[in-house]
């Protein structure tokens, strides 16, 4: 009976071993098809977005882009004069000439610098005479 009983665990062991395998292999082929649903599924989406890119694309023209590119860069530019005028002082009640003032402050720039010069003390004048004859020149080829 304990023969028996050791062959009966046996058989079972065996069996348990090839239900283990069963399951395992029954799990990888369950995991195989998750992925492959998934897959199926991403490509399935992707699908769908190129299609509505490419309807929503049928649509654009680059050259009508580049045209509302440009009016837009163009309606800044003017909202930017725009606010540079208001931002400015206004010129109200301005009574002189501009050419006239700079006139004025070069004649204020060149007074000052001539009494800056008036005050250069410049060496004095050697009182000792020069030499009647100059010395040989040297002769330069």
């Amino acid at each position: 009976a304990a023969l028996q009983a050791l062959k009966r665990k046996k058989r079972y062991e065996k069996q348990l071993s090839q239900i283990d395998g069963t399951l395992s292999t029954i799990e990888f082929q369950r995991e195989a098809l998750e992925n492959s649903h998934t897959n199926t599924e991403v490509l399935k989406n992707m699908g769908y977005a190129a299609q509505a890119m490419k309807k929503v694309h049928e649509n654009m023209d680059l050259n009508k882009i580049d045209d509302l590119m440009q009016d837009i860069t163009e309606q800044q530019d003017v909202a930017q004069e725009i606010s540079d005028a208001i931002s400015n002082r206004a010129a109200f009640g301005e009574e002189f000439d501009e050419d006239e003032l700079m006139a004025e402050l070069e004649e204020l720039e060149q007074e000052e610098l001539n009494k800056g010069m008036r005050d250069v003390r410049l060496p004095s004048v050697p009182s000792t005479s020069l030499p009647s004859r100059p010395g040989k020149l040297l002769a330069c080829h």
